[in-house]
Formats: C-alpha cells, structure tokens, sequence
C-alpha cells in the first residue's frame, strides 16, 4: 500500500527530438548536455522537488538508455524514497496490446495505474525540454483557489511570436475561454508553456474518454484541452514570470547556453534558494596553463585550457590545446579540440575530437550570404581530421578524414585514384 500523495507529476520524456538532429540521434531529447554541468531533464526534475512535489514519474520512448541511466534512483535529486521518489516508466505490452505511446495524452493513460496507487487530488504535467525554474506550488495553490479542473501555465511573449504557440484567450479572472494552436492572428501573447494542473477525477474521467474516442490522436494540445473546454470545465490560465526556454531547436539550444553569459539574463543557477541539481561525475578543478585565454565563458570541471576561449560553455573535461580558439560555441564533454583548430558558433557533442588546424563554423559577419550561416553541429564520439573545413549551418554525423596541405601530395593521390 502506497501512501498517499496530494499530488503526483508527470514528466513527458520521450521525444525524439528531431529538430536536434544528431544530437538527439542516440539519446532522448531530455538527456541533452546543458550549460556546463546539467542536462535537460535537471530543470523539471528540480523544480519538482524544490516544489515539495514527491512523486514523480518520468515516462520515455525514444532512446532511453542515457536517460534512464543518468536518472538511476533519483538520488541526486533527493526523490529516492522507498514509496514515493522518481520512477522511469517505459511503454509496456498490455492485455489489449498496447504498447508505444501513441500521443501525450495517451503517455498518460498508459500509467493511470501508477498514479492511482497514491490517490492523488492533482497531477502536474511537465515536458522535459523546457530551461526554467518554476514553483509549482504556487501554480497548484492557484488551482485550488480557482476551484479549477485544469490550469494551463501561460508566459508573455511578444505579438509576432505569438503564432508560433498554442495561445489562451482568457476572461479578467483568468478563466480561459478559448484556445487557439498557433493561430495567424492571435488575438492576445498568452503563449501555452506546455504545463499543466489537473484534478485528477477529472483528468482520469477525460483521458479513458479520449482513449475510446475513434480518430483522436491522443494529445493533450489537440484533444483533451478542447474537449474539456467545449465541455465547460472550470479551465484557468496561470501567468508565469521568469525566464522560460523551449529548447527543441538547435538555435534555441545554442541561444539558451549563450544566455548563461549574459548577467542581463535572469537564469541564476547559482541560486541557493532554489537549486537546479544534476547527476554527473566528480572532475578535478579545471586548468588554465600559461598560454590560456578565457573570456566571458563557463569552464566545467575537469577541463584542460592551453588555448583560446571566448564566450563559450565547455563541459566537465574538454581539452583546448595550443594555439586552439573557441568562440561562441558549446564544447560538451570529454572532447578535444587539437592545437591550431578554430571552433565558431559550434556545437560540438560528446567525446568528439577536432583535429589540428581544423576549421569548424565560422562568424556571421565573415559569410557574405547569410542564408548559408547558422549554428555548426558535430555528433558525438568523432574525430575531424586535420585541416577540415566543416561550413556553417552543417550537421556532421560521421568521422572526416585529414585533409592535406602537401599539393605534390595531393596530385600523386589523384593520379593514383585515376
């Protein structure tokens, strides 16, 4: 017997993360490298249990094996209770032979029975590809007080980017009355976060409807929402402050890492009152030689610097050699990059090497067309070789052999490829 919980989330990681590309290609969008020392999932995570919320389950699908490892117990988080704490829940074969989540509504449906073991009164619906920090006690408390059925977590943002979010029209008390998905001409910027409160009875009632509902696609945004609203359920928008980032998109990524140097950003990890916690292994100090340059950057643990780094985020244990620069780009961990490389508006993935004289990206202000500039990306687990040049906006999957300077060299090679 499971001791009961006022209150349960459930955090939706199982994306594939598509727009990531080959970041996302062996791991869930959530597991992704974060700001120095964080991935994804430690934002929803901590939030919860700087929330006083105990229980929490983590569902995943795609590429969960990095995920679930790092998650483990959820000791570092401090949700590893014996009867409460985290738990990864994964699609299983039922007896009516379900299996895959087939939307985000029908993700939670899959587990009614893991939420009905603490007979709960609300249950919290979180992404796991959001960077903010969020009481959701307070959005809760709001709940009760509104004597709502759902509350929506809703944040202001500008009029032209307002069609690019489900947006809530709302009456002056707040009470939704209407939902527009990206709509062409919003008619007010309160843009859907993506977080929800629901009374379970009620969500309960909605989503075994929604599961018999011929022709739905089993989604929150698509179905439940609107149903429930049709239906005159007591639907209220909660208006958040702060900083929030949906970073599904490699810019989005690459923007949200930069807005760790900015002191104008209000994204304080440092935070004490409300700590963002992460699991990941002990390093030693990092270390600056003689020949080290570093400007406005943020340097994990662990990290070797010999060369060049300007406004960049590098993870615990990269090494920049000799006559190396790094400029305005993420350098996640274990990676190398070799003496005389040049790395600009990069991302560069795990354990990857970047060979000498290598040239990754490049400024905007040196690309003449800058419908061919963006943000360079490099998987994981690489090695580039000498002298490549790899172009902006390009996604590198594969390992590119050396390239070389010698032009006898290179004539012979041809001559014998002829």
């Amino acid at each position: 017997m499971y001791p009961k919980q006022e209150v349960v989330a459930m955090l939706l990681a199982g994306g594939q993360g598509s727009r990531l590309g080959v970041l996302t290609q062996k791991l869930a969008k959530p597991a992704v490298p974060y700001g120095g020392k964080y991935r994804i999932i430690d934002f929803p995570l901590s939030n919860c249990v700087n929330s006083g919320i105990e229980a929490v389950g983590v569902l995943t699908q795609y590429q969960p094996l990095v995920l679930n490892e790092y998650i483990g117990s959820g000791q570092a988080w401090d949700l590893d209770g014996m009867n409460s704490g985290v738990r990864v829940l994964s699609p299983y074969q039922q007896v009516k032979g379900a299996d895959w989540y087939s939307g985000t509504a029908n993700a939670i449906y899959q587990n009614i029975n893991y939420i009905d073991r603490y007979n709960p009164d609300y249950v919290v619906i979180l992404s796991g590809d959001h960077i903010y920090k969020m009481d959701y006690s307070k959005m809760i408390a709001a709940h009760k007080a509104n004597s709502a059925d759902c509350t929506i977590a809703v944040i202001d943002v500008p009029l032209a980017e307002a069609s690019r979010f489900g947006i809530m029209n709302t009456n002056p008390d707040g009470s939704i009355y209407e939902f527009e998905e990206k709509p062409k001409n919003p008619k007010s910027t309160n843009a859907s976060m993506g977080i929800y409160v629901f009374s379970w009875d009620k969500l309960r009632k909605y989503l075994i409807e929604d599961e018999e509902t011929e022709g739905s696609s089993h989604d929150f945004g698509k179905d439940i929402l609107p149903k429930m609203l049709n239906d005159g359920q007591r639907m209220f928008a909660y208006q958040f402050q702060g900083y929030w980032k949906d970073v599904g998109t490699i810019d989005s990524l690459w923007e949200s890492n930069m807005d760790l140097l900015d002191p104008n950003v209000p994204l304080d990890l440092n935070d004490e009152s409300w700590k963002i916690y992460s699991s990941n292994p002990v390093a030693p100090p990092h270390y600056l030689s003689a020949t080290a340059q570093v400007q406005n950057s943020l340097i994990a643990d662990g990290c070797d610097i010999s060369g060049s780094v300007d406004f960049s985020v590098l993870f615990n244990n990269v090494t920049v050699k000799h006559g190396a620069v790094v400029q305005d780009s993420i350098i996640m961990p274990g990676c190398t990059i070799e003496e005389g490389a040049v790395v600009q508006y990069a991302i560069v993935s795990e354990n990857t090497v970047i060979g000498k004289n290598a040239v990754i990206g490049a400024r905007p202000e040196d690309i003449e067309d800058k419908d061919n500039w963006g943000v360079t990306v490099i998987g994981d687990n690489l090695n580039i070789g000498e002298n490549v040049k790899v172009e902006p906006k390009a996604m590198i999957s594969e390992d590119i052999e050396a390239q070389t300077d010698d032009k006898e060299e290179t004539k012979e090679e041809t001559e014998e490829v002829k």
